[in-house]
């Protein structure tokens, strides 16, 4: 069954409701299911035909939902992208996917027809009022396709420390199952309940967590254009806000914020991932909130949730719970209790996007090898100990420190740098870039750094660098990155 029918279903029972909100801006469940179809009309008349990509670069907006589900109902697969993206990191989405359409918000439009040169891309720039008035050629919604369980629905792209960004392959099954455990057996949702969107859309995390496990319900998603802790706090008092989900910086911008004169007494349930949530952070917040907040594992390639702390089970702080309904999660290559943590179930991606090699070394036997470190206690829970990739997790946006050495290593003054995170007070991590020059070659701190930053997006370049004679290296002359050391690390 297509994902996108989660919506008809659901505007059919709840259609009256209010599906989305921004501001001032709300469509409900029937307004929300018509647009999408009507999209799916548009993409059919501009020659997307099904299993065709479409690329979707917006922040937390109502025309994100609107061409997610229009984008399935046409039979198609979504790219969505971050709309921080600089033109190079665009041109590689683009042309690894194959996207024939790309809908570019008007913050980013420019950046992305220059990342869209020479890929065969058409970009649909996306202004206020601009889908409405493409959408007013297409009254007619178009039909739901049918789609196998196993096709492609979304490719969300994500990369380890070896090469570039490479697409995750999740299937309409991957991501139906998991936003019905997440609405059903983990949330408890109801049409009653109104969702914050702060996360992401672009991301799996509010993609499955947020907007799919809210239309599943017909629950209400209120959307933040983008997290800011008081306007935060005055959405949940002012829309009365009952499931907040969010990571660990903004549960430590929310607790830092919020006074005695917001009412946040609607809260009913908030939930955690993306990293570790500081079990002081967690237990401060919940005595401020009042709310339980359950923490998760996740990754873009389980669909994302392969463990929770369950609402029907004792919740541990640190813990990242037990494996969902229908996954299982192990432990391999156990050293003093801590080994690579492996997850199979319905929620594991399908593979890589025309990587089989990729693919073969992250799915063996059914298992998917996450690249984390963990632990399990007596009681089956688990908890990540620390990361076997050297994934830099900043605000709960992933760095990755190869793209960010590669983009460095263009600089013509650069003989070797090497990328890591260092502890940052509210973000978690901090980029930081350790660069040793070429002989006789100028350069500073300074210039490197607004080097990177005018080629990557603006969460991946590094705000540390230091200049080094030389990189600390190994017998084989690998860099060894554990002899780096900045100030604040």
């Amino acid at each position: 069954m297509n994902l996108a029918a989660i919506l008809p279903h659901t505007a059919a029972v709840h259609g009256a409701r209010t599906a989305v909100e921004l501001g001032g801006h709300a469509l409900s469940y029937a307004e929300l299911d018509a647009c999408a179809g009507r999209v799916a009309a548009l993409l059919a008349a501009r020659g997307v035909a099904p299993g065709d990509r479409v690329g979707v670069m917006l922040p937390n907006v109502p025309d994100f939902p609107v061409l997610y589900y229009g984008i399935l109902r046409a039979g198609a697969v979504a790219v969505p992208m971050n709309p921080l993206l600089k033109s190079r990191e665009i041109a590689h989405y683009l042309r690894d996917s194959g996207a024939v359409l790309l809908f570019a918000h008007e913050m980013c439009a420019e950046e992305a027809g220059r990342g869209a040169e020479g890929t065969g891309t058409d970009v649909v720039p996306l202004g206020a009022g601009t889908l409405t008035a493409l959408l007013d050629g297409h009254p007619e919604p178009a039909a739901l396709t049918d789609r196998a369980d196993d096709d492609t629905a979304v490719l969300l792209y994500t990369s380890g420390t070896t090469g570039s960004p490479k697409g995750a392959e999740l299937t309409h099954a991957n991501l139906r199952r998991n936003a019905e455990i997440c609405a059903h057996s983990l949330f408890r949702l109801t049409s009653d309940d109104v969702v914050l969107g702060c996360l992401p859309l672009f991301h799996t995390f509010g993609q499955t967590c947020a907007m799919n496990a809210a239309v599943t319900v017909g629950a209400r998603l209120t959307l933040m254009a983008r997290f800011e802790p008081v306007q935060a706090l005055t959405a949940v008092q002012d829309k009365g806000v009952t499931v907040f989900a969010g990571v660990p910086t903004m549960y430590a911008a929310l607790l830092a914020a919020r006074t005695d004169a917001h009412d946040t007494s609607s809260l009913r349930l908030c939930l955690s991932g993306g990293s570790s949530l500081p079990v002081e952070v967690l237990h401060g917040f919940e005595k401020s909130f009042d709310a339980p907040v359950l923490e998760g594992f996740g990754m873009s390639e389980t669909s994302p949730v392969a463990s929770f702390n369950h609402p029907d089970r004792p919740r541990k702080a640190g813990s990242v719970g037990t494996p969902i309904e229908g996954v299982e999660m192990r432990l391999i290559d156990v050293r003093g209790g801590v080994g690579e943590l492996c997850v199979r179930g319905h929620n594991v991606m399908k593979g890589y996007f025309g990587r089989p090699e990729a693919t073969a070394e992250a799915l063996r036997d059914g298992w998917l090898r996450t690249g984390d470190l963990a632990r399990i206690d007596d009681d089956g829970y688990f908890y990540i100990v620390d990361r076997k990739k050297d994934l830099i997790i900043r605000g709960g946006f992933n760095v990755y420190p190869r793209e960010v050495e590669e983009v460095l290593y263009e600089h013509p003054a650069v003989a070797e740098a090497a990328v890591i995170g260092i502890p940052h007070p509210t973000l978690g991590e901090e980029v930081a870039a350790a660069v040793a020059l070429h002989p006789g070659a100028g350069a500073t701190a300074d210039e490197l750094r607004e080097y990177v930053r005018e080629r990557v997006a603006a969460y991946k370049y590094p705000r540390e660098v230091k200049l080094v004679d030389a990189l600390p290296k190994g017998a084989t002359g690998k860099i060894l990155k554990r002899e780096i050391t900045f100030a604040d690390s």
